[in-house]
Protein backbone atom coordinates (compact mmCIF):
# COMPACT_ATOMS: atom_id res chain seq x y z
CA UNK A 1 0.00 0.00 0.00
CA UNK A 2 1.19 3.50 -0.80
CA UNK A 3 0.88 5.21 2.58
CA UNK A 4 1.42 8.66 1.09
CA UNK A 5 -1.73 8.25 -1.03
CA UNK A 6 -3.57 6.79 1.97
CA UNK A 7 -2.74 9.75 4.21
CA UNK A 8 -3.47 12.25 1.43
CA UNK A 9 -6.94 10.75 0.98
CA UNK A 10 -7.51 10.58 4.74
CA UNK A 11 -6.45 14.17 5.38
CA UNK A 12 -8.34 15.57 2.39
CA UNK A 13 -11.61 13.87 3.33
CA UNK A 14 -11.25 14.63 7.04
CA UNK A 15 -10.74 18.35 6.45
CA UNK A 16 -13.49 18.50 3.80
CA UNK A 17 -16.04 16.75 6.02
CA UNK A 18 -15.45 18.69 9.24
CA UNK A 19 -18.44 20.87 10.11
CA UNK A 20 -20.24 20.18 6.83
CA UNK A 21 -23.96 19.50 6.53
CA UNK A 22 -23.47 15.73 6.85
CA UNK A 23 -21.68 16.11 10.16
CA UNK A 24 -24.38 18.49 11.37
CA UNK A 25 -27.07 15.96 10.39
CA UNK A 26 -25.26 13.21 12.31
CA UNK A 27 -24.83 15.51 15.31
CA UNK A 28 -28.54 16.40 15.27
CA UNK A 29 -29.65 12.79 14.88
CA UNK A 30 -27.42 11.69 17.75
CA UNK A 31 -28.71 14.47 20.00
CA UNK A 32 -32.32 13.62 19.12
CA UNK A 33 -32.11 9.84 19.55
CA UNK A 34 -29.37 9.64 22.18
CA UNK A 35 -28.19 6.46 20.44
CA UNK A 36 -24.65 7.21 19.30
CA UNK A 37 -23.44 3.72 18.39
CA UNK A 38 -26.17 2.79 15.88
CA UNK A 39 -25.78 6.23 14.30
CA UNK A 40 -22.00 5.85 14.18
CA UNK A 41 -22.29 2.43 12.53
CA UNK A 42 -24.95 3.59 10.07
CA UNK A 43 -22.98 6.70 9.15
CA UNK A 44 -19.75 4.74 8.71
CA UNK A 45 -21.49 2.21 6.45
CA UNK A 46 -23.07 5.02 4.42
CA UNK A 47 -19.70 6.79 4.03
CA UNK A 48 -18.05 3.49 3.08
CA UNK A 49 -20.66 2.75 0.38
CA UNK A 50 -20.52 6.31 -0.99
CA UNK A 51 -16.72 6.18 -1.05
CA UNK A 52 -16.70 2.77 -2.74
CA UNK A 53 -19.02 4.07 -5.46
CA UNK A 54 -16.84 7.15 -5.97
CA UNK A 55 -13.67 5.04 -6.17
CA UNK A 56 -15.20 2.57 -8.64
CA UNK A 57 -16.62 5.37 -10.79
CA UNK A 58 -13.34 7.28 -10.65
CA UNK A 59 -11.39 4.20 -11.68
CA UNK A 60 -13.75 3.50 -14.59
CA UNK A 61 -13.66 7.12 -15.79
CA UNK A 62 -9.86 7.29 -15.49
CA UNK A 63 -9.58 4.31 -17.85
CA UNK A 64 -11.70 6.05 -20.51
CA UNK A 65 -10.90 9.76 -20.19
CA UNK A 66 -7.41 11.31 -20.36
CA UNK A 67 -6.38 12.89 -17.05
CA UNK A 68 -6.02 16.43 -18.44
CA UNK A 69 -9.61 16.34 -19.71
CA UNK A 70 -10.82 14.83 -16.44
CA UNK A 71 -9.16 17.64 -14.46
CA UNK A 72 -10.65 20.30 -16.74
CA UNK A 73 -14.17 18.85 -16.52
CA UNK A 74 -13.89 18.33 -12.75
CA UNK A 75 -12.77 21.93 -12.25
CA UNK A 76 -15.63 23.17 -14.42
CA UNK A 77 -18.22 21.18 -12.48
CA UNK A 78 -16.74 22.37 -9.18
CA UNK A 79 -16.90 26.02 -10.30
CA UNK A 80 -20.44 25.59 -11.67
CA UNK A 81 -21.67 24.11 -8.39
CA UNK A 82 -20.00 26.95 -6.48
CA UNK A 83 -21.62 29.62 -8.65
CA UNK A 84 -25.04 27.96 -8.46
CA UNK A 85 -24.69 27.71 -4.68
CA UNK A 86 -23.78 31.39 -4.42
CA UNK A 87 -26.80 32.29 -6.56
CA UNK A 88 -29.07 30.20 -4.33
CA UNK A 89 -29.97 27.78 -7.12
CA UNK A 90 -28.77 24.70 -5.21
Amino acid sequence: MDWRIFFTAFTTILVAELADKTEMAILSLTAKTKSPWPIFCGAMLAFAVATLLAVLLGDAVAKCVPIHILRFVSAGIFILIGVLTLLGKL
